[in-house]
């Protein structure tokens, strides 16, 4: 993108074209990529769009509440929030290949839509926040694994257009489209998070109890390297048992992982190196906060080879 006021320019023509007197629903996650691909439909076609945001259940400490005002202070577009919890959990029971898990997930989420597109007059289009690196890891020559809104899209569903006007940018160019559009730095900034959430971060069956960890351990980490300037950081549910010892006590615990990374435009990354006396402090809280965990491991793989998230 050598231009961002000349992208939108014609993305707008792009997109008037495509969805023209045509309803369209935006599955909005909160993340900037979906944010932003709402913000560009509606100042393309106003009027036309609906945002719907599932609570999968996959989701962080308070996330849904946060995206619901956020979203909802700073547009005029129409906003839904879908309770699917149940539905998710119970097709994810069971499941343990992570390609499974996205391919689960990212057909669930169409099928919320299609019934919510149902309810609102049959909305024709699908508005998703794909980017070109979901693309090119989904791609089949270069398969790394198939995102949910990519290589995890059912083979037939009611919508007859996928609206994606952000297929060919990368994530700071995503962010400097926001900007243009007028969203909020907060918005546009916020550290990245997948679309089938902590789902590819808890690793193995996906349980309540497993999320439950998860989602408080996620928080810890999360509040305690809001100080630094990390493109972004998380905790991982490894699916390890590790033998520990709590209380004078034997416990055969958790493992969690802390995840930090440095980034541009998520095709490649480096980790960051957090210090050390924050990191003595944040095993320390883990452990000592969450009785079900009982050691803490710190994950310095890069971008090759490792992907950012762990599955």
């Amino acid at each position: 993108m050598k231009n961002v006021a000349d992208f939108i320019a014609k993305t707008t023509r792009e997109l008037q074209a495509q969805i023209g007197d045509k309803k369209a629903i935006c599955g909005l996650s909160g993340g900037v990529d979906s944010s932003v691909a709402a913000a560009l439909v509606h100042k393309a076609v106003p009027g036309c769009l609906t945002c719907v945001y599932v609570d999968t259940g996959l989701m962080r400490q308070n996330e849904c509440r946060e995206v619901e005002e956020m979203f909802t202070g700073q547009f005029k577009i129409p906003f839904i929030r879908v309770d699917a919890v149940d539905e998710f959990l119970l097709k994810l029971t069971g499941i343990i290949d992570p390609e499974a898990k996205r391919k689960i997930i990212g057909e669930t989420f169409v099928r919320v839509f299609e019934r919510e597109a149902k309810k609102r007059g049959d909305a024709e289009c699908l508005v998703q926040g794909t980017i070109l690196p979901d693309i090119e890891e989904s791609a089949a020559k270069t398969w790394v694994k198939s995102h949910h809104n990519v290589g995890g899209m059912p083979e037939t569903m009611t919508f007859t257009e996928l609206v994606e006007p952000l297929r060919t940018l990368c994530k700071d160019e995503v962010r400097q489209v926001g900007l243009e559009l007028g969203m909020t730095n907060f918005m546009v900034f916020r550290q990245p998070f997948p679309g089938p959430g902590l789902a590819v971060r808890c690793l193995g069956e996906i349980t309540a109890e497993k999320l439950d960890i998860l989602r408080r351990a996620d928080d810890i980490v999360t509040g305690a390297l809001d100080e630094l300037d990390i493109w972004q950081y998380f905790a991982i549910l490894t699916g390890l048992r590790s033998v520990g010892i709590k209380n004078g006590k034997r416990v055969y615990g958790h493992v969690i992982a802390i995840r930090a990374v440095s980034s541009v435009n998520a095709r490649t990354a480096e980790w960051f190196k957090i210090p050390y006396d924050i990191l003595s402090r944040l095993s320390k809280r883990l452990t000592e906060e969450i009785p079900e965990v009982c050691r803490v491991v710190y994950d310095i793989t890069d971008k090759p080879c490792g992907t950012i998230e762990w599955e």
